[in-house]
């Protein structure tokens, strides 16, 4: 989208109010570096996406007569959640003030103000419309809640998934699933093997920030989670079932129930598709459940390199080369093979990274990334894992394109495909669903 000039900044009174500034431009963030954004690297703001304000911060902006940086000094600034399928290429500028508290863990992208328009610098990078907000329908959500309650009187996971996960936390897998369509969360482990920095469901009681949900609780049976995966892949459109949810530990812990349950699955039912998104830290329990019928795998990662993957994941007994292993194993199993990648503009687009998942690509015969924006405040990340320069960059959407073009069969999304997609017999096409 070609904007006559780059939007304006915004900040925040302080109080819920969000101005615009239109004495300076907006600037995007990359690494340490603030940075004139593109002009074809806007978009408006996206339906479901939010504005933040970020107290204690001072966003940067050019300005817009001088042509210098500096600071608006007019109130906090302010930054953007950009909706699920999309990925951002530039995070919100900003100087941090000394009595600034640490950011919950959302992403923090660029966003302005332009002919009475909110943009950001992002690009929808799947088609698939399963998590936009349109598409959810409250009153379908309560009434496949209480069905599906009663149906499965004694499924603690049932339970959990409306209760915890739909009602609660407005999860949207969960609400997809008590909707009756497409791709079913199966919460496994309440234990885990990371000590990831940025955990969406544990925080240590000394850290400054706290989970924006709970960890699941028990341990569920392989009874459980085949009664209610049966139904829902012999029902639903597009169906697929995952084990490794946002709410709970790491899935490989339970891997033996896991095994059980995909035998089981598979002895009621031959339709969709049984996936894992995991930290991939168990390439034997990996096999062992490729061995059973796992259809595919999405292994999360902040990098592709092991000295930016180690001190984010903080793992208790396993290293980077297991999560590498595990993607191989399943790629020797015929198996889909995605990454899910949180996308840091300044490390993501690095050269050093570029080059590690080059490498990391041929290494696994991956077959598709998910690009994801990173929740999580950069500042904090940074110096948490102790990156001070994060060398020359090639910007997130050149990143794209060079993979892109290296890697055609390289499939780019958010989601995990259906078996309908991975056979790519998917003209028929999700959207019309």
């Amino acid at each position: 989208m070609n904007l006559s000039h780059s939007p304006y900044v915004l900040y925040s009174d302080g109080a819920g109010n969000i101005f615009e500034d239109s004495s300076l431009y907006v600037v995007g963030r990359s690494g340490w570096d603030a940075l004139p954004i593109p002009d074809d690297e806007w978009i408006e703001l996206p339906e479901g996406g939010q504005l933040y304000e970020l107290p204690g911060r001072r966003g940067i902006g050019i300005d817009v007569t001088t042509g210098d940086m500096r600071l608006c000094d007019k109130g906090w600034a302010v930054a953007a959640f950009v909706p699920p399928a999309h990925t951002s290429f530039y995070l919100s500028a900003y100087e941090t003030g000394p009595d600034a508290p640490t950011l919950p863990l959302f992403c923090y992208v660029a966003v302005g103000w332009h002919d009475e328009k909110f943009y950001v610098p992002a690009t929808r990078i799947e088609e698939d419309i399963r998590q936009e907000s349109a598409g959810f329908d409250d009153g379908k959500v309560h009434s496949g809640v209480g069905d599906l309650i009663k149906a499965y009187p004694h499924n603690r996971l049932v339970a959990h998934l409306a209760n915890n996960c739909a009602l609660t936390y407005h999860c949207p897998a969960a609400r997809n699933y008590f909707m009756g369509r497409w791709e079913c969360p199966i919460p496994s482990s309440p234990a885990c093997n990371a000590n990831c920095i940025g955990c969406i469901s544990f925080q240590p009681e000394e850290e400054t920030i706290v989970s924006p949900q709970d960890r699941l609780t028990f341990k569920p049976t392989a009874a459980e989670i085949v009664e209610y995966t049966v139904p829902h892949l012999e029902s639903a459109p597009y169906p697929i079932v995952s084990f490794g949810q946002g709410c709970e530990g790491e899935p490989l812990l339970m891997w033996e129930t896991i095994r059980e349950s995909i035998v089981e699955i598979r002895k009621h039912t031959p339709k969709g598709s049984i996936n894992i998104n995991t930290n991939g830290s168990k390439p034997a329990a990996v096999r062992a459940l490729c061995e059973a019928g796992l259809d595919s795998i999405r292994v999360s990662t902040n990098s592709a390199r092991r000295e930016i993957y180690m001190p984010y994941y903080r793992p208790n007994n396993y290293d980077f080369n297991d999560i590498v292993e595990s993607l191989r194993i399943v790629t020797e199993f015929g198996g889909w093979t995605s990454i899910n990648y949180f996308v840091f503009p300044g490390m993501t687009d690095s050269i050093a990274e570029y080059e590690a998942l080059r490498t990391l690509i041929r290494d696994t015969g991956l077959k598709m990334i998910q690009w994801r924006s990173f929740n999580i405040d950069p500042d904090w990340y940074l110096g948490k894992i102790g990156v001070g320069d994060t060398g020359e960059c090639l910007g997130v959407k050149q990143l794209l394109e060079l993979l892109k073009e290296e890697f055609p069969h390289l499939r780019y999304g958010y989601y995990n495909p259906p078996m309908e997609r991975i056979r790519g017999d998917y003209a028929r096409d999700f959207a019309h669903h």
